[in-house]
């Protein structure tokens, strides 16, 4: 890896772990990978297993005002509903979780340099480089829950997530696409 691996956290999957990632938190239990169907009006998103199974996947309205998104496990079942609020300087996204705990991520104001994300309602931290989605998921007692980096040149948005606390995977994979989404929509005002 060597260059890359200072500056991207991702990996493919048949590539080993970021050796920054894994001297300072160890071997991740699992990893999980996302894809973006840059061709599909809905923007699906797809979360893979290391075997390429599809784990959940995303349907988002066309209308962009609110926002939604539904994230559906394998078997069509919803996980997560993710919402952003249409009108808010702190770029507001709430998330809903099918068993009904509920956080919202938001973007602090007047950081010229750097994001600064917050999570409400879950006692967790980000910490990374949140524009180029290579952060860490911490816990409410500092621990590591998740490395996420982002492969820096791809068409489809590709994502590899660390996972050191398997618990938490589905709360993990809704942070990461509402960011994703949070990031997209950023994007597209800027053009």
């Amino acid at each position: 890896m060597g260059f890359f691996s200072d500056i991207q956290n991702y990996h493919s999957v048949d590539e080993h772990t970021n050796e920054n990632i894994e001297t300072e938190f160890g071997t991740p239990i699992r990893t999980l990978y996302t894809e973006l169907d840059p061709g599909d009006l809905h923007q699906r998103i797809e979360v893979k297993d290391e075997q390429g199974q599809v784990l959940y996947w995303t349907k988002s309205s066309i209308v962009v005002i609110r926002g939604k998104t539904d994230i559906f496990d394998a078997d069509g079942k919803q996980v997560a509903h993710l919402e952003k609020k249409p009108i808010s300087l702190h770029e507001k996204h709430y998330i809903t979780m099918a068993d009904g705990r509920q956080f919202t991520l938001s973007n602090e104001l007047l950081h010229i340099f750097k994001d600064i994300t917050n999570i409400q309602g879950l006692n967790w931290k980000i910490k990374g480089n949140i524009i180029g989605l290579n952060f860490t998921l911490f816990d409410e007692h500092d621990e590591v829950i998740a490395a996420i980096g982002q492969k820096i040149v791809s068409v489809h948005d590709r994502y590899s997530i660390d996972l050191y606390q398997t618990q938490h995977e589905q709360v993990v994979a809704a942070i990461l696409i509402s960011l994703q989404k949070m990031l997209t929509s950023r994007r597209e005002r800027n053009r």
